[in-house]
């Protein structure tokens, strides 16, 4: 901690905005925030998760600064050279909803803008919008190197992007082919599986009879999109299922559309639903899409991106997909071919941006073959190179790492780093680091660069070295990579730390980091998930205006565990103001009663009550020792208070004043100055300000 000369008369009552933005000021002009160049200790690193430009800080962003300064605050103590990076993210299609929301509100569409007009409004919401979040991070006493700040769009991390694309390419690791992608016809983009919310919708099940070829009879299936029937290129049925013995390499005649279509068999049926024979729509279903690669299928694509219907939809051709709906159901009704109707609930997939309800659809896109990559970012972590905290989390990362599919990196989007390839119109596709100036097999210089941009997670999962320098060997990726922590909710362990493993382990061969902390999600006092719907969102701005920013440090980490959701209310953070009330109390009467004495008697020679609370003090300060290098911030803390206010004030200082009032005792004043000076010690990573202020005072 520093220290501070000239400071006036200690103030009754502690005054939180004036001590917050003096000392912050301070931390910043005496470059206590930058890692010790001298030191030849191991270096503490933590690389902050980016916030999305997209607003304000939340709750979420304050219990993950608050964790991450606790324990760069507490290497920093020790001596360790420590490094805390900060950063924002561009946030691909969170950034562009909200500007393309902005331009709406004035009757206008970034079509009608063009590419480059938008992209200039982008930059006027996202300027801003990194100085507000810079700020918010200030207020929360976050004690970060500012001057090695990073954004996900700055030359640095530009250059890192179109290096390891160009590679993967290179290995055959990048692809673009057809596959089924998820569809958001809002954001008119392709979205990964990560990034598709399911939720349960009542809805019904069609059970629609097609008539074999050979006029012996029917094949009834059912479906729970009956306009996607346009576009089915078979049918299915288990093999061992008898109901449909002999029919196996049939065809039916494809009703409405008149078009001969196999009957074909499939251990992936589900004998068990609706009647054991599905339709088969390969360009519009996962599952079917895969079973249309096993049998040769056609792929007919019946939508077009805005989900209307095209041109292979017959006689639906230029329908919204609810009018083709109706228009199908009310057909095959009419032609006898509607068996039933049943109620059923089923789940379906919404864009995680907007809600939108997602279309999964065919279409040509970029993709990471993850297997080959995804085999040494699993053995990082079963060879514990990796720890993931809590435990519990190992076995999902593990489940995900071994079943995982390839990754749609592309995006229709405008907003984020351009894909680096180039177009030539005599064929030749150019992948290059560099923007190309000519084809290198005609010489033609009109190249068109691929429209589309790159998933905000591609360039956030190279963030442990991107923000290092890499591609280049600096100093600091030498010193700094990998990192000792990384630290951050559990529920981006998929779209983001796995990445990060994964790119780490394949641009610098070694992992980003040695401790995966994962936090929980706070929830208000009754439990529940905050949103704004519901009006319990608490804006940690307001809270520190109200409380203090230390009051709300520790309100969010009390009581908190790797991985384990917290509750958060007025009470506890009442409770929290009360804590520091009785710290600034505590310490005011200590720092009013200081005398003469400079040394501690020795210990035989102490009062009973000296030798105690000089104990307690021992072993409280090893136990949040211990709790610290095992990540217990939250019961660190618990212990912490307990002493505080239990121990020290509510027992100690009260026997103290009786003995200061009797001038033949011995002084308490050398123990009451040595607990407290190990007391604001050890709540420095906690509560950074009002510690500092005390320390001042101390002096």
């Amino acid at each position: 901690m520093a220290q501070c000369s000239g400071l006036p008369e200690m103030a009754k009552a502690y005054e939180a905005a004036k001590v917050e933005k003096k000392w912050y000021q301070y931390w910043m002009e005496k470059g206590y925030f930058k890692p010790n160049p001298d030191s030849d200790k191991k270096p503490f690193v933590i690389i902050m998760p980016p916030p999305n430009v997209t607003g304000e800080l939340h709750l979420g962003h304050a219990l993950t600064a608050t964790l991450e300064d606790i324990m760069i605050r507490w290497h920093r103590m020790l001596g360790e050279p420590a490094l805390w990076l900060p950063g924002a993210d561009h946030a691909g299609i969170a950034a562009q909803v909200v500007v393309e929301r902005m331009l709406a509100k004035q009757g206008k569409t970034r079509q009608e803008l063009g590419r480059e007009l938008f992209l200039e409004k982008m930059w006027e919401w996202v300027n801003p919008c990194r100085e507000r979040i810079r700020h918010q991070h200030m207020r929360l006493g976050a004690s970060c190197d500012w001057d090695r700040e990073t954004f996900t769009l700055d030359p640095g991390p530009v250059k890192a992007v179109r290096e390891i694309f160009t590679n993967l390419y290179q290995k055959g690791l990048i692809y673009r082919g057809e596959r089924i992608i998820n569809w958001c016809p809002r954001c008119a983009t392709a979205v990964s599986d990560l990034e598709v919310d399911h939720k349960d919708l009542a809805g019904h099940i069609w059970h629609l009879r097609y008539p074999l070829e050979d006029g012996s009879g029917f094949v009834t299936v059912a479906t729970t999109r009956p306009e996607t029937m346009l576009g089915d290129t078979a049918v299915a049925v288990h093999p061992d299922d008898a109901r449909y013995t002999g029919m196996v390499g049939k065809n039916v005649l494809l009703p409405i559309m008149n078009r001969r279509i196999p009957v074909i068999d499939d251990e992936a049926v589900d004998m068990a639903f609706g009647t054991g024979a599905v339709k088969v729509t390969p360009a519009h279903d996962p599952n079917d899409f895969e079973m249309g690669l096993r049998h040769s299928l056609p792929m007919i694509t019946i939508q077009n991106r805005d989900t209307t219907m095209n041109e292979n939809a017959g006689p639906c051709s230029g329908m919204t997909a609810k009018a083709c709906r109706e228009y199908v159901v009310s057909e095959m009704e009419s032609l006898g071919l509607l068996l039933k109707i049943e109620d059923y609930t089923h789940s379906v997939g919404h864009c995680q941006r907007c809600s939108a309800v997602i279309e999964p659809m065919v279409s040509k896109q970029w993709f990471v073959k993850m297997e080959p990559l995804a085999k040494p970012a699993l053995e990082a972590v079963n060879s514990g190179r990796i720890q993931i905290l809590p435990e519990r989390f190992t076995k999902v990362y593990q489940n995900w790492m071994e079943n995982i599919r390839d990754w749609c990196i592309s995006r229709q989007l405008w907003w984020g780093h351009r894909i680096p390839v180039w177009y030539c119109p005599c064929g030749e596709m150019i992948v290059s680091k560099e923007d190309p100036t000519a084809c290198p097999k005609c010489g033609c210089t009109k190249l068109e660069q691929d429209p589309d941009v790159l998933d905000t997670w591609f360039s956030s999962g190279l963030w442990p070295h991107s923000t290092l320098g890499w591609p280049d060997q600096t100093e600091d990726l030498k010193r700094f990579y990998p990192g000792s922590v990384l630290e951050t909710a559990y529920d981006i362990i998929f779209f983001w730390v796995a990445r990060m493993i994964v790119m780490g382990i394949e641009d610098m061969k070694e992992v980003p980091f040695r401790t995966v902390y994962l936090h929980g999600l706070i929830r208000d006092d009754k439990g529940e998930k905050m949103s704004k719907t519901k009006g319990n969102v608490i804006d940690p701005l307001k809270v520190i205006d109200q409380y203090g920013t230390d009051a709300l440090r520790f309100a969010v980490t009390f009581g908190t565990s790797p991985g384990n959701d917290s509750k958060l209310g007025q009470t506890k953070l009442e409770a929290a103001r009360n804590f520091a009330n009785k710290l600034w109390n505590a310490s005011r009467f200590v720092i009013m009663n200081l005398g003469e004495e400079k040394e501690l008697l020795a210990e035989a020679g102490l009062p009973l009550e000296d030798r105690w609370i000089l104990s307690r003090m021992n072993r409280v300060t090893a136990d949040v020792i211990r709790l610290m290098e095992e990540f217990q911030f939250g019961e660190a803390q618990r212990v912490l208070q307990d002493f505080v206010w239990g121990e020290f004030c509510d027992w100690y200082i009260e026997l103290a004043k009786v003995r200061l009032r009797d001038e033949a005792s011995v002084s308490p004043r050398p123990v009451l100055v040595k607990v407290l000076s190990t007391i604001l010690r050890l709540l420095h990573p906690y509560m950074p300000f009002i510690t500092e202020e005390l320390w001042s005072y101390l002096r």
